[in-house]
């Protein structure tokens, strides 16, 4: 059966087989624009810093971009991802956590040279406010209702309330 006719139940099939008919029809060469372009490689990029790179690919581009050196225990996860494929959901989800390790050791970092971080400045705060304010308003009833939860949780806490109060002395049965 001929191809024409096996799909001719296909709303629009065929359409761009005759030449005339293809929109871009006139612009098009045969053969191709690009074939027998000759361009001399780029002197290779030094490499200043550790770039990682995909397993996908058997030598480092001439030029590269590079951005902080990986570090600490996010570096880390980073190398870690970048022994999978790319095609590999563990690689995009290892990358997403040494985003969020990256955070922690940012404000960590922050703490102990002195400087407190003003979050809610630094989270878009204001601009959130101004342009999403049933967002925020969410966003701190669902932050209130958390810390609460947190304080009850250490206001209620057993263990410490039994370390807290003397042991009731026993009293023995037998007269």
């Amino acid at each position: 059966m001929e191809n024409s006719a096996k799909y001719a139940h296909i709303k629009g099939w065929g359409a761009d087989l005759d030449p005339a008919r293809r929109p871009a029809y006139p612009k098009e060469r045969m053969p191709a624009r690009l074939e027998g372009v000759h361009w001399d490689q780029p002197e290779p990029q030094r490499q200043h810093i550790e770039v990682l790179q995909s397993i996908e690919y058997p030598a480092r581009p001439p030029l590269f971009g590079s951005g902080p050196t990986p570090r600490g225990l996010s570096g880390s996860v980073r190398r870690f991802a970048f022994g999978f494929s790319e095609s590999d959901l563990r690689h995009w989800l290892l990358l997403l956590l040494a985003d969020r390790v990256d955070v922690g050791e940012g404000l960590v970092a922050d703490l102990t040279r002195g400087h407190i971080p003003n979050i809610y400045a630094e989270m878009g705060g204001r601009a959130e406010l101004k342009h999403n304010p049933a967002g925020a308003v969410r966003k701190a009833l669902v932050l209130g209702v958390v810390l609460g939860v947190v304080y009850l949780r250490l206001r209620r806490n057993p263990r410490r309330r039994r370390s807290e109060t003397p042991a009731p002395a026993r009293v023995s049965a037998r007269r």
